[in-house]
């Protein structure tokens, strides 16, 4: 039943891609079981290459997880997430899962357009690419707004040139000991022969 949901969703996403589902027609007959919460989901892949209802006693060949903050992640379109998430089976399958997902695209504004209308659909995009782009603005000014504080207001942060200017003293420090060192035994050397 939840299957109805998520299928159709996923075909439609296969067919605004139609690159996509001719890299699953090889892997036809093979079910992914995608443990998420609340439901797990067995989605099997027709000949195709879209998604089907798989049975629920269905042999997944690939098991992928996900967590909820993978989720959010992924809708953040987060990429460093792709390394946290365990996929275990198939591999030859699990690298076509992975390609797709990827790089599948959503086509938001034609499906917002087909409830609203193309105007409404387009204006609605813009809105949501520029609170986007205003949101990640806004991080970045506050991330560079701290780091200045803390390098100069209250040093928490070492500047780069400190950090360098450190290492390079740190340097100076280890070949004088060794120059001492050897000093002191060849003193020692010296002191035994006599």
């Amino acid at each position: 039943m939840i299957h109805a949901l998520y299928i159709p969703a996923i075909n439609r996403l296969l067919r605004q891609n139609s690159w996509a589902a001719p890299r699953l027609q090889p892997h036809a007959g093979k079910v992914v079981r995608v443990e998420t919460f609340p439901v797990p989901m067995l989605i099997g892949v027709s000949e195709t290459g879209e998604a089907i209802a798989a049975a629920p006693d269905a042999t997944p060949a690939i098991t992928i997880k996900l967590s909820p903050g993978h989720l959010l992640r992924l809708a953040a379109r987060d990429a460093s997430v792709w390394n946290d998430i365990k996929a275990e089976g198939d591999a030859e399958f699990a690298a076509a899962l992975n390609h797709i997902a990827r790089n599948i695209r959503w086509d938001i504004e034609e499906d917002l357009s087909r409830v609203f209308g193309d105007i409404a659909a387009h204006r609605m995009v813009e809105t949501g690419r520029k609170l986007d782009n205003w949101g990640r603005q806004g991080a970045e000014n506050i991330a560079r707004s701290l780091a200045e504080y803390w390098t100069e207001e209250r040093p928490l942060i070492a500047r780069r040139a400190e950090v360098e200017q450190f290492a390079r003293e740190v340097d100076a420090l280890r070949d004088d000991l060794a120059r001492v060192e050897k000093r002191v035994e060849r003193l020692q050397a010296r002191g035994s022969s006599a």
